[in-house]
């Protein structure tokens, strides 16, 4: 069983060292409370490199990051369909694990992860932290006061022509456990649930545009592809606590419309920063206003390993962290009755729950070390 840290930083190893793990480790290597300790991949050059590159002292298998001795947390990078037996297995040694979204691909894989955890007496956390950055915590803040009044109806939109234009390996993307539902729906639908709560029901329509896409830049560029996911998915979700969403996830448009959440409430329309972004200014309507009333977000927009720090923290002062295995479970629980119900067209219901994580104070900080006994900033 893994214990709170007594001492700062808090020990990591990064297991999965592809394209994300740039940003995760570039800014990780900035917050004093966590510190990476091991780079780990299957392929040992990839993690050597990545270990050089952001200064990491040491790099090997993932074998290698479980069983080294000052790891308290791994951050699982792996791809989609590895997330939950890698996870399972970071928590059968006994650590920690924050992983990169989809908690897993099918529930009762989610499920398993989230009691074996508990039982081992380690805590899970999954992405996005994006939840977490000032932007949309500042629009939490928002709703929380009343500025909006009684949330009533949402709108999430994200379209565009998908990703194989400009990844340089786009294949996992159109695999089961990606498409736009499951590797942009993350961003959308963990936001709407901090906003409005679980969701109780879903309806949905999915679609196809090709069998076949192709690379559009990279030395791969030209080689053609299987896409294996619908990818064009539009839902409708009833939320517990009574408001409703159409929500739109496309990788078939031409037009690009990304970063669209909108939450109507009984006195105004708050438009949301972009889901898949930590900052960007919050706009407010009201009936009757001839524009939208720009407000500045407040708070810390440091990046991905937000949440880990919240975890860390939350890990040593023996409190609830926000982005939470089971807030990803019911997320996962939502894509995968998104999922059914366009192959069905029957309604399907969602019955994962969560805690509604308490908004972040504005002042809130990763950049600053705090002492692991009172939780407080360390001059």
């Amino acid at each position: 069983m893994s214990t709170a840290s007594t001492g700062n930083p808090v020990g990591i190893a990064v297991i999965g060292c592809g394209n994300i793990s740039n940003q995760y480790l570039g800014n990780l290597a900035k917050f004093p409370d966590v510190r990476v300790l091991i780079t780990a991949d299957i392929d040992a050059d990839r993690a050597k490199a990545q270990a050089a590159a952001y200064g990491v002292p040491a790099w090997g298998s993932p074998a290698d990051a479980l069983a080294h001795p000052g790891v308290e947390l791994i951050v699982n990078l792996t791809v989609p369909a590895v997330h939950a037996e890698v996870s399972g297995t970071a928590v059968a040694a006994g650590k920690h694990v924050w992983s990169e979204k989809p908690l897993a691909l099918e529930v009762e894989a989610g499920r398993a992860l989230l009691r074996a955890a508990d039982a081992a007496g380690v805590r899970v956390g999954c992405a996005p932290d994006t939840v977490l950055g000032a932007g949309l915590q500042s629009a939490r803040r928002l709703i929380d006061s009343g500025a909006i009044g009684t949330p009533l109806t949402a709108l999430s939109v994200l379209q565009g022509p998908g990703p194989q234009s400009w990844h340089p390996d786009p294949e996992f993307l159109f695999a089961p456990g990606a498409g736009p539902l499951f590797d942009l729906g993350p961003y959308y639908l963990s936001v709407l649930a901090t906003l409005l709560g679980p969701a109780q029901r879903v309806a949905a329509v999915g679609r196809r545009a090709a069998e076949t896409r192709v690379i559009g830049r990279g030395p791969r560029a030209g080689t053609s592809f299987p896409v294996a996911v619908p990818t064009h998915v539009a839902a409708l979700v009833s939320y517990a606590g009574g408001p409703a969403a159409s929500v739109l996830f496309s990788w078939d448009s031409p037009v690009r419309r990304a970063g669209i959440v909108e939450i109507t409430g009984t006195e105004a329309t708050l438009a949301v920063p972009d889901p898949n972004r930590f900052d960007g200014d919050l706009r407010v309507r009201k009936d009757g206003d001839d524009d939208w009333t720009v407000i500045p977000a407040q708070g810390a927009a440091a990046g991905r390993g937000s949440g880990i720090v919240d975890m860390v923290r939350a890990i040593r002062a023996g409190t609830p962290h926000r982005a939470s295995g089971e807030l990803a479970l019911h997320v996962l629980e939502m894509m995968s009755a998104i999922e059914a119900s366009a192959a069905s067209g029957t309604f399907e219901d969602v019955a994962t729950r969560f805690d509604l994580p308490q908004p972040l104070d504005a002042d809130w900080d990763p950049y600053v070390a705090t002492d692991p006994g009172t939780m407080k900033e360390v001059p």
